[in-house]
């Protein structure tokens, strides 16, 4: 199945927790976004029970959305999905591919339809039929027929599932304001705050004024995030970087006098996290409600994920609760999702402790071959690798969830084969937390992360954003360059060795698809003329049509002084995209010329994070600028198990 959006068009959407009113006559308006302009933010909100804000929630998104001009639909407008065998309206296509016709079926909406009381699993949006441009809707053939099954609490979103199967990346913005107005509300409740930060993107991934936003009261725990992604160029790297994350912290105006509330963390292979559910339930034990907050991109919904299926979450509750959407593309969380937390009573730290002591002595040979799988898979994508366990799991019923499919969306049932060829239709297994299972519970929150305003993101598309996020290891490229050389990082930067009297060495922390050319500044303007949106410097993509619409890069100076062979001067930030070190011989003077386009956020990181990453060069490719590659091996953490921990700090 492939489906096809109008990429060009915005969403737009309103925080509905924080709205005190709408405006009686909000029918008078001719649509949904204006509808939603009418609605007041009080500067002080007060506090509400979560049953009232529910409330508050439904009939303010249903006023809006009743503000919807209902409108033949527009074939042309329409969201097209080409399911074959689909049973609903369908017009035959004229295109034959090997003598077999296809489909064109065309989803429509439909405003009269009420909006549901079923948040989407992946966003948090309510879900409904009214308007393709607010999040949470979903087609009204498929929607309505899902209400009639019961089963639209298993279902998510077009926009979910475009992002999760089809890497659809919609334009979603938040601005700081609006932010910070669904962050406020933490003012007012008994909370903890977990802080997560991108470590390939600091100090610019930590939220400046975090106290400010939640209150000075309020506790933070910082979580230095994608560790798993970064090389060690020495054996103490990781202390060295949580030093480095405190310091940032606190000139951003957070608080960082308790080394214990820093943790390096790696949300996607499990690094860290068993010592950070430990660390919280003897901590902060059951105190209040924990909102995790921090920019877009920094992993939120990764982590978000990975504590719903630990002894972090009610052992019934991942069940229960679909997992958050994940994407490469900033901004997939539009509400805030959530989960119950189990209280961490004597006892339940008592068996949780057993858990981890046995799981540490436990060698490869002890795993299930499941386990082992994903272990091996995580090696091959990252440097540290965890293992999250479950101590107080439940078995429940399998079951499948329900997502944006042909069969199953459509008819809300589970397909099963028969073994006879035949498909049988069974109602899915609707599974709820039961009423003493929530009455006192705290709840864990994912909030939407915040868009920076300078971030190199912004300006791609989102097959050019899926080459530029690294995924696995980063595996550093170094070159060496005499003045006179260019070097260009794709076609999104390029710096100019301008004056020096020495060589100068240059290494790259960026992922590899995103291709490096050397040069000479002789050839370097008719180099990016030619060869920018091609293959030789592929990033972006698209060859002079892209290229067109791509900011031009700016020219910046810099002068550094050399610290020596085998310690880099600073580290050259390309916002999220990465950084290059740069490293000349002691006191030696360098003048660079750095060209990227402005919205790219480019500045010096000093002292750089990974100061000693120029030994990890391998023997220099004959009659090239290029050094072979080098990739440490990865290190296994067995949850408990401090003494390999020990080692690399």
């Amino acid at each position: 199945m492939h489906s096809s959006v109008e990429p060009d068009k915005d969403e737009e959407f309103v925080f509905l927790d924080l709205c005190e009113s709408v405006e009686d006559d909000a029918e008078h308006v001719p649509e949904l976004m204006h509808a939603a302009e009418s609605i007041k933010v009080t500067d002080r909100p007060t506090k509400m029970t979560d049953t009232e804000l529910r409330h508050k929630d439904l009939e303010l998104h249903r006023r809006s959305l009743q503000a919807v001009t209902v409108e033949p639909a527009d074939r042309e407008s329409c969201i097209e999905f080409h399911d074959v065998g689909f049973p609903l309206k369908s017009v035959e296509s004229s295109k034959k591919k090997k003598a077999k016709k296809q489909q064109n079926v065309y989803g429509t909406p439909d405003a009269t339809v009420p909006v549901s009381q079923t948040c989407c699993s992946g966003c948090g949006a309510l879900m409904h039929c009214s308007a393709p441009e607010v999040p949470g809707y979903l087609p009204s053939e498929k929607y309505t027929q899902l209400m009639e099954e019961g089963t639209l609490n298993a279902a998510i979103c077009q926009r979910c599932f475009l992002l999760i199967h089809h890497q659809k990346a919609l334009n979603v913005t938040m601005s700081k304001e609006e932010y910070r107005k669904v962050v406020s509300r933490i003012k007012l409740e008994k909370a903890l705050v977990l802080l997560i930060v991108d470590l390939l993107d600091i100090p610019d991934s930590i939220v400046s004024d975090l106290p400010q936003l939640v209150g000075k009261n309020k506790r933070i725990v910082i979580l230095g995030n994608k560790v798993d992604l970064l090389p060690a160029d020495t054996e103490n790297y990781l202390q060295r970087i949580k030093r480095q994350l405190a310091q940032y912290c606190t000139d951003a105006g957070i608080p960082t006098s308790d080394h214990k509330d820093i943790h390096l963390i790696s949300a996607k292979t499990g690094y860290g996290i068993e010592n950070l559910i430990t660390s919280l339930q003897t901590s902060w034990k059951y105190k209040g409600d924990v909102y995790l907050v921090g920019t877009a991109n920094a992993g939120k919904s990764t982590l978000f994920n990975t504590l719903l299926e630990s002894d972090y979450c009610k052992s019934r509750a991942s069940d229960v609760i679909h997992k958050a959407t994940i994407s490469p593309w900033p901004g997939t969380t539009l509400n805030l999702l959530k989960f119950p937390i189990i209280n961490p009573t004597a006892h339940r730290l008592l068996r949780r402790a057993e858990r981890l002591r046995q799981a540490a002595l436990q060698t490869e040979e002890d795993l299930h071959p499941d386990e082992l799988k994903r272990i091996q898979q995580f090696r091959r994508q990252g440097y540290l690798v965890g293992r999250v366990g479950r101590t107080f799991r439940v078995q429940q019923p399998s079951r499948k969830d329900i997502e944006f499919d042909a069969d199953s969306l459509s008819f809300g049932v589970d397909m099963k084969d028969d073994h006879t060829g035949n498909l049988s239709h069974e109602p899915a297994v609707q599974m709820e937390l039961s009423y003493n299972e929530i009455k006192d519970a705290h709840w864990f929150y994912d909030t939407p992360g915040i868009m920076k305003e300078r971030d190199i993101l912004s300006l791609l598309t989102e097959q050019e954003v899926k080459t530029v996020v690294p995924t696995h290891a980063i595996i550093p490229r170094t070159f060496v360059l005499k003045p006179g050389m260019v070097l260009f990082l794709g076609a999104l930067a390029r710096i100019d060795y301008l004056e020096g009297d020495h060589l100068c060495w240059f290494t790259i922390i960026a992922s590899s698809r995103i291709p490096v050319h050397i040069t000479s500044l002789e050839k370097a303007d008719s180099t990016y003329q030619k060869h920018a949106g091609h293959t030789l410097l592929a990033v972006p993509m698209g060859g002079e049509e892209r290229m067109k619409v791509f900011p031009p890069l700016v020219p910046q100076d810099l002068e550094l002084q050399g610290r020596g062979l085998n310690t880099a001067v600073t580290d050259i930030k390309l916002s999220a995209a990465g950084w290059v070190a740069v490293a000349a011989a002691e006191g030696e003077r360098v003048v660079l010329r750095v060209h990227a386009p402005e919205e790219a956020g480019v500045h010096l990181r000093d002292p750089p994070l990974l100061p000693q990453i120029v030994n990890m060069k391998g023997n220099r490719v004959r009659k090239s600028p290029a050094y072979k590659s080098r990739k440490p091996p990865a290190l296994f953490d067995a949850s408990l198990s401090t003494r390999g921990e020990r080692k690399r700090r």
